[in-house]
């Protein structure tokens, strides 16, 4: 079997028409989106994602202000930062990129992201309430993985899903986007052993711990869809993910390419998610999800 390669393209090509739609509106009210990504790391994969960012922001017409704090910078200064720009008129979206220096608790600072312009939905806040099936803007890399399935037609409601990762950017928000959409969800993480007893018996099987290699065509039932949610930089300077396409393409039906697939339609989430925010700025609820894909308990 030659596992059907779901590339994002397609997907984010209709996120970016929407996109477009909304900065028209924006520009006859005289208003330019603001998308600002806040950056204390010298990670090279971090940095090559903050330029994939800009680069799509950009090509929309929204303006990306990437504010590099440094890699020694420290809470009070980064909480200082996002504290400025969510009382910034000219900023919609904020991102507080990971990782941070050591020492530095993410937890401790998403709170300083105001919830309206929380488009990658880092903030307690936005969590709790997608959760609870409340509407928010849902974190980009989770929503894409929805996003991705959906374009592709893969049947979701009453299907087995193992989600290979259990963090707040992914694991977590994704687990409430399928239960969502009524999947049957098997969390995976460093103490589910062996890994594979729990991933050869899903009909869909995501990847997101950011390991390359680290799901392999053992790991995964013959006609299997694969989402490869990994970013990972070799030495020699290749992107990869957490999936071994070659053995895993030979028993799965179909697969996520990376680069070209979660990570092409996360960056065009965030850009739309900062054009929606802009369009509700001052409205109360300040969330908003991409059409057509609204939450439901």
């Amino acid at each position: 079997m030659t596992a059907r390669r779901l590339t994002g393209g397609p997907v984010a090509q209709r996120l970016r028409a929407e996109t477009d739609d909304n900065v028209s509106t924006l520009r006859e009210r005289g208003v330019v989106p603001g998308l600002a990504v806040v950056v204390a790391t010298d990670n090279e994969a971090t940095l090559w994602y903050v330029r994939s960012i800009a680069r799509a922001a950009d090509r929309t017409g929204v303006h990306c202000r990437v504010v590099d704090l440094g890699a020694g910078a420290g809470a009070e200064e980064i909480s200082s930062a996002l504290t400025l720009l969510s009382a910034d008129e000219d900023i919609h979206g904020i991102i507080l990129q990971t990782p941070l220096p050591p020492g530095v608790a993410v937890d401790e600072l998403v709170a300083h992201i105001s919830p309206a312009k929380d488009v990658d939905g880092a903030n307690p806040l936005s969590l709790g309430r997608l959760t609870v099936g409340q509407r928010a803007f849902a974190p980009a890399t989770a929503r894409a993985v929805v996003e991705i399935l959906e374009h592709y037609e893969v049947p979701l409601a009453g299907r087995h899903v193992s989600v290979v990762g259990r963090s707040a950017v992914v694991g977590k928000p994704l687990v409430q986007l399928l239960l969502q959409r009524d999947a049957t969800v098997t969390v995976c993480h460093s103490r589910s052993r062996p890994l594979e007893r729990y991933t050869s018996e899903a009909e869909v099987v995501v990847a997101a711990v950011g390991r390359p290699g680290l799901l392999t065509g053992d790991h995964v039932r013959a006609g299997a869809v694969v989402v490869d949610v990994g970013t990972n930089v070799l030495d020699d300077g290749d992107l990869v993910g957490d999936v071994d396409p070659v053995s895993t393409g030979q028993v799965a039906s179909a697969l996520t390419p990376v680069p070209g697939g979660v990570g092409t339609v996360t960056t065009a989430l965030l850009v739309l998610h900062t054009t929606q925010a802009a369009l509700q700025a001052g409205e109360e609820p300040a969330f908003a999800q991409p059409s057509g894909s609204g939450i439901s308990a």
